[in-house]
């Protein structure tokens, strides 16, 4: 169905409003007074008026009232009165003006009994009255339907409101639960760690104590800061350049990795973007360590059409026994909603032989100058064009910066 615009609709609303009385008074057989229906005509072509000017449109008529023919035009005029007036006194007045000026002209030109003037009075209030009521109560209707708008909107503004403090206050809640009780023993882990690295006499144990409490002060500050108290400096968030050093603490846990990175020179990632290869990267060599430790993992980042396609691929375990990746948590399943909030797509899958692969494809920008390849199998060399943005003291393999935004 075809719907018109508003201008048609009010132009033919118009047309008609002033077409139907101006043919009822042309279809009059006789007017009383000579000037009836021309004074009728010039009410009907005069109603248009009503709408800037309503008390203009019933003073145009009350001429016509007189002369007997005025009525198809007052109706119109009067019911626009009703519709635009909010004083029941001013609807009231030209109610009792209408009436006036049809009602003295008969009684004063025709000796009628006192039974038929009043039922003449009560005919003209009616005619003139019925119109203004009328458009009154529409006038009402309206006010009435936007004013339960206006309380179904607030009343809805203030169920959420409500949703939204009860929600932060049972957030708050809960991050006080896990901070009291994760962030005690955490600290205990970083503690005893420090406490044994103090003490020891043997080297590798004491590197790997000093290794475990950054892992534990880490864990701290990310917990910290998805909880929202955390209340230090914040570091800037681990990308692309960190990769390196990710990598290199991978080793240092017993991983054989290499790192290719075929990415163009100078790519400028979204912050989103950054994050979230790092994220995946670390996520798959978290899984290896817990699913296949010891076994040889290929990092590759390439650009591919437009995206950025980030591969970690891991070799079966050499230990007998290893668990299955396929019965990991459900840090899979975040990395895939977190991959997905950015516009990419994550991809896992598992080889015959007993190995893995993570593949994700991002978002790679606006078009990019030539690619240059940087491949890390023995110790590691940052990339020269890329500025590591975390010391690598403060990063620990398995832990990550601060991040309110993407935590």
């Amino acid at each position: 169905m075809i719907e018109l615009p508003r201008w048609a609709r009010v132009l033919g609303l118009e047309v008609l409003a002033v077409a139907i009385p101006l043919a009822a008074v042309l279809m009059a057989p006789y007017g009383t007074y000579q000037y009836s229906v021309p004074a009728a005509v010039v009410a009907c072509l005069a109603l248009p008026l009503r709408l800037r000017w309503p008390w203009l449109g019933v003073l145009l008529c009350l001429p016509a009232l007189t002369g007997g023919l005025g009525w198809p035009a007052t109706i119109v005029a009067q019911y626009r009165v009703g519709r635009t007036s909010r004083s029941t006194v001013t609807v009231a007045c030209w109610v009792v003006a209408v009436t006036a000026a049809a009602v003295l002209p008969v009684i004063i030109s025709q000796h009628m009994i006192w039974t038929s003037a009043v039922l003449t009075v009560l005919f003209s209030l009616l005619m003139a009255g019925a119109p203004a009521a009328v458009g009154t109560l529409v006038r009402v209707r309206q006010e009435l339907t936007a004013s339960l708008a206006e309380v179904r909107r607030a009343r809805e503004g203030e169920l959420a409101a409500l949703e939204d403090s009860a929600r932060a206050a049972e957030r708050a809640r809960i991050a006080r639960e896990i901070h009291d009780a994760v962030g005690h023993h955490t600290t205990l882990i970083a503690v005893e760690s420090a406490a044994l690295a103090a003490t020891t006499a043997e080297e590798r144990t004491k590197e790997t104590a000093q290794r475990l409490r950054a892992l534990a002060k880490e864990s701290l500050a990310e917990m910290r800061a998805a909880l929202g108290i955390l209340t230090g400096p914040r570091r800037q968030a681990q990308g692309v350049s960190d990769l390196p050093a990710l990598v290199e603490r991978a080793r240092a846990a017993g991983l054989a990795v290499r790192l290719t990175d075929r990415t163009p020179v100078g790519a400028d990632l979204t912050p989103a973007i950054d994050r979230a290869v790092y994220r995946v990267v670390q996520e798959a060599l978290t899984n290896v360590t817990k699913h296949a430790p010891g076994a040889a993992v290929r990092v590759c980042l390439e650009h591919q059409g437009g995206r950025l396609t980030v591969s970690v691929v891991n070799d079966p375990s050499p230990q007998p026994g290893a668990p299955n990746p396929e019965r990991g948590g459900a840090g899979l399943h975040g990395l895939s909603e977190r991959v997905r909030m950015v516009g990419g797509s994550l991809h896992t899958e598992q080889s015959a032989d007993g190995g893995f692969a993570v593949r994700a494809a991002l978002p790679a920008g606006p078009s990019l100058p030539a690619a240059t390849s940087l491949s890390l199998s023995g110790p590691m060399v940052p990339n020269p064009l890329r500025q590591s943005k975390v010391d690598g003291d403060d990063s620990t393999f398995g832990g990550s910066e601060p991040d309110i935004a993407h935590a």
